[in-house]
């Protein structure tokens, strides 16, 4: 189940509070690793120390590279105070957060007083790449709203691993995040989405949402197989706590994988079998052949007869992510090589500002 080697750091390539970019000696062999300093301690040039190896050793794409478990030479470390609500429970790497909900938290008052999102929108994605395309879109025309991002543990859990959000926040694009289940790291910790997004709400007061696992989805080629089939329970939550669920979906004319063509039959699949409330799907009008191949898969599947199709004119993705100088990519793909994946995500941004919600805030 796993896999373990020693190793001698040989040099520090990036080196932040959260995460170490390093490249360790192992048996000669000069290899990529991460080292979370939080949870496995500072380290060194020469330090020894152990590393899962797991990943690489299969290959994996995200996730391929080695992750630092301890420090021989810096073995010992305290947690800071306050908290008592564990992540990754039971596990030699379980860790103590300061929960919004626990009955000590400034904010226990707040979450337990909850009435409703009063129709605030949400925004559900899949793969974490979804995050930048619809941040670029959502800042540039509204940058006085506040943006708060929600990740769940679908994939990676130390939101430290991911750089589109170091990014993201470093540039005051994110106004806040929040951390769910076992992934941990956000400004907010919560245990589950339902008060994850009351934090949003009465906590931060936010403008917008945005919700979608981390980086690394797990697929099976199997129908229920995928970890982004969260996305249904989540946009059903939104419905429940009285929020405006809009839903992301995958589209992509890139991937050769036949499922993946045009709206991936994972969206398929969460929009027709999982998902038990009508939601908002907003679509891309791309180009005569493209548009036309998506119309026939929602008239095939009758989709637009239980959610709330809206096509949306949408030609400034590329300028909204070069405004902020962001790139992109999602399965090895940047934006010219499948930029209909990353119109998706922005659209749904577009779509916030034709709909005018209950609490009289235009988008």
């Amino acid at each position: 189940m796993i896999s373990k080697k020693i190793g001698i750091v040989e040099s520090i390539v990036d080196k932040s509070e959260n995460l170490d970019d390093i490249r360790v000696n192992i048996n000669g062999n000069i290899q990529k690793a991460y080292n979370y300093p939080k949870m496995s301690g500072n380290v060194n040039v020469g330090d020894e120390v152990i590393l899962n190896t797991t990943a690489v050793e299969l290959s994996l794409g995200t996730g391929g590279y080695h992750f630092v478990i301890s420090n021989l030479n810096n073995i010992e470390s305290n947690f800071t105070p306050g908290g008592h609500i564990m992540k990754l429970r039971y596990t030699p790497f379980q860790v103590k957060v300061d929960s919004v909900e626990e009955q000590e938290s400034s904010y226990h008052s707040a979450i337990e007083n909850f009435k409703s999102l009063d129709n605030m929108p949400v925004v559900v994605g899949t793969l974490h790449s979804m995050l930048t395309p619809f941040v670029a879109s959502y800042k540039k025309n509204n940058p006085n709203k506040k943006l708060v991002y929600v990740m769940t543990d679908g994939a990676a859990l130390p939101i430290f691993l991911s750089k589109n959000v170091e990014t993201l926040k470093a540039r005051k694009l994110i106004d806040s995040t929040i951390t769910i289940g076992n992934a941990f790291g956000g400004d907010y910790e919560c245990i589950n989405i339902y008060t994850a997004l009351i934090t949003a709400k009465e906590v931060i007061n936010a403008d917008a949402v945005f919700v979608s696992m981390g980086p690394g989805i797990a697929g099976t080629g199997t129908k229920y197989g995928f970890t982004g089939i969260e996305q249904g329970p989540i946009l059903d939550a939104v419905k429940k706590l009285g929020g405006m669920p809009i839903a992301v979906p995958r589209i992509s004319f890139a991937d050769m994988r036949e499922r993946h063509n045009g709206i991936s039959h994972h969206s398929m699949t969460v929009f027709n079998d999982i998902v038990n409330v009508s939601v908002n799907i907003p679509i891309t009008v791309y180009k005569d052949k493209l548009i036309d191949t998506i119309k026939k898969q929602i008239k095939d599947s009758k989709l637009d007869k239980k959610h709330n199709v809206v096509y949306i004119n949408n030609g400034k993705t590329k300028e909204d992510l070069d405004y902020f100088n962001l790139k992109v990519k999602s399965m090895g793909r940047n934006y010219e090589q499948d930029k209909e994946f990353f119109q998706a995500a922005s659209t749904a941004a577009y779509y916030l500002m034709e709909v005018c919600n209950d609490r009289g805030k235009n988008y």
